[in-house]
């Protein structure tokens, strides 16, 4: 049975004394799950379709599926994207090009 992995952490910030906020991420999806295993990441951010663009360039190389919702506003645009990850660095390297290619992106 495949298992997957809902986010394990809600937000990571960013801050200085923090250097690698993914390491208690890396240490939960490693000691919890047996991979390969699905993994569910949700981001928001303002909306923009180019941004949804490059989510899509982003995951090009997985077998990502999106789920894509616009606030009520059409302010904010949530992406959940579903992938089989490899390991829980696979993981971690996803959110990080996502973070850096996506401005002012919620990672949840």
């Amino acid at each position: 049975m495949e298992k997957i992995i809902n986010n394990i952490f809600v937000v990571i910030i960013m801050q200085k004394e923090n250097k690698d906020p993914y390491n208690n991420l890396k240490f939960r999806l490693a000691e919890t799950n047996d991979w390969p295993s699905q993994y569910l990441y949700k981001f928001i951010y303002l909306s923009n379709p180019a941004n949804i663009n490059k989510l899509k360039d982003i995951f090009k190389p997985t077998d990502a599926k999106f789920d894509i919702k616009n606030s009520k506003n059409n302010k904010y645009t949530s992406v959940s994207v579903r992938i089989t990850a490899k390991n829980p660095d696979f993981v971690i390297d996803y959110y990080k090009k996502v973070n850096e290619q996506i401005e002012n992106v919620i990672l949840l």
